[in-house]
């Protein structure tokens, strides 16, 4: 099976190229909805511990956790490391299961794939990019969203451009659905020949 990591800086439309391998047929583990499911269960204890007051009703705040830590690398890195080892046991599990279902492909959402090392655990990486412009606005019509939260959330991601250089694909998502599932079964039709990267 080949594994593709498939990431993307806010706003670029990853969410939605995820929903369209899922369409295609393909396994796609979602980084951000485990986040989700462990924000409401097992990691709450720990998050509470490090950060007083970022949970509530039993669950982690997202809204308030995110005001404690968008601007403190190191309590950042304190989030990941709770986070992380967790996030794991997930992830292995829907790879076994991938692997089981005889799938010849399966797809990892991983928002920070290159900022974490993730690209050394896959055989190719797909960069979901569109223009700066299209990135901004998408951004800014969301709940919650500052011009100041977004520079801060932009900081920490690995530039754009820099992503693209590095990818084995770039799907690029300025020009509507169509194009984009037209290059997704292009994707699929390479993958299901690359021989496997990771170790």
């Amino acid at each position: 099976m080949i594994i593709l990591g498939l990431t993307g800086s806010i706003g670029m439309g990853k969410s939605t190229t995820a929903k369209l391998f899922a369409e295609a047929g393909v396994p796609v583990y979602d980084a951000d909805a485990t986040v989700h499911l462990i924000y409401q269960g097992e990691a709450v204890p720990a998050i509470e511990a490090a950060f007083p007051g970022a949970t509530a009703a039993g669950k982690v705040d997202r809204a308030r956790l995110s005001e404690l830590v968008v601007h403190d690398p190191a309590a950042i890195r304190r989030l990941e490391q709770i986070v992380h080892p967790m996030l794991r046991g997930y992830h292995q599990k829907f790879l076994a299961d991938a692997e089981r279902s005889g799938a010849p492909v399966a797809v990892v959402d991983v928002p920070l794939l290159y900022e974490t090392g993730g690209e050394n655990r896959v055989d190719a990486v797909v960069v979901v990019t569109t223009t700066p412009e299209i990135q901004r606005q998408r951004i800014l019509a969301r709940n919650n969203m500052s011009e100041q939260k977004l520079d801060a959330i932009l900081a920490r991601q690995m530039p754009d451009a820099e992503k693209r250089e590095r990818a084995d694909f770039v799907v690029d998502t300025s020009h509507g659905l169509g194009p984009v599932r037209a290059r997704i079964r292009d994707i699929l039709d390479q993958a299901a020949k690359m021989p496997r990267r990771r170790p």
